[in-house]
């Protein structure tokens, strides 16, 4: 049987006495895209960080593309990638000498003729010379996500990839991720606080609070079990401890 593109079981990571990931399980298949939802310090940063390897759990095991993040993580990260517009790249470096190093370390082939087409496709073909310590907020999420594309990843993991772009932007950035999953089977797990975009690009969404799944389901079946009108309320209705009965008896107020 062919490994799931991300599997969590118990996954569990504790700082001294804060528990900031409490058991957390989960399989998500290749080609689907997944929401990781929750408020500040709901466990979604730390789950990331211990999917790619960069924290060890301290309980539990994360696996990615059949790799054991904790024993054999290189075999997997050659595969995989992650943005986030929250990780800076380095200042100094023009926008193209970046993408060259992460070409470089995932052995991409022909890195510019593959630099050039990520430029092109997310607009940036203008700022390849620029300095990445000049750009906007959007030029920098932008630059962010053709770092994580450099190598096709077949698992991309992605925190707040639209954040501070505009609308416009926002949306045609979350087209041009449809349609990298759909061509290229890539699976993707999202974190994001943005609801529409995650009802908009998600099949299912794990909703976290304090570090525990206290829900899941498809975005359809979110709402239906809340009884509310989009994501945002479920969100709500969970970070405020109204739970299903209290959604209920909310009569669709926020």
């Amino acid at each position: 049987m062919t490994a799931p593109a991300i599997l969590a079981e118990s996954l569990t990571k504790r700082y001294g006495d804060t528990l900031a990931v409490d058991s957390l399980s989960f399989s998500l298949p290749r080609g689907a895209t997944w929401g990781l939802l929750g408020g500040n310090g709901a466990g979604k940063t730390t789950t990331i960080a211990m999917l790619l390897g960069l924290l060890l759990p301290s309980a539990g095991r994360a696996a990615v593309l059949g790799h054991d993040m904790a024993r054999d993580r290189f075999a997997a990260l050659a595969r995989m990638n992650f943005s986030s517009p929250y990780v800076a790249l380095p200042g100094r470096l023009s926008v193209a000498e970046n993408l060259r190093v992460y070409a470089h370390l995932y052995d991409v082939p022909r890195a510019e003729a593959r630099i050039a087409r990520l430029a092109g496709e997310l607009q940036l073909t203008d700022l390849l010379d620029r300095p990445a310590g000049m750009l906007s907020a959007g030029q920098k999420t932008r630059v962010a996500l053709a770092k994580a594309l450099i190598n096709r990843p077949e698992v991309l993991l992605l925190d707040e990839p639209t954040a501070s772009l505009d609308p416009d932007t926002a949306d045609w950035v979350r087209g041009w991720l449809e349609r990298y999953r759909a061509e290229s089977g890539c699976a993707i797990l999202l974190a994001s606080h943005n609801m529409a975009e995650v009802e908009r690009l998600c099949t299912e969404v794990l909703m976290l609070k304090e570090g525990r799944a206290v829900d899941r389901g498809s975005p359809r079946a979110l709402l239906e079990r809340y009884g509310r009108d989009d994501l945002e309320q479920v969100f709500l209705d969970i970070a405020r401890n109204r739970g299903r009965a209290g959604a209920a008896m909310a009569g669709g107020s926020a």
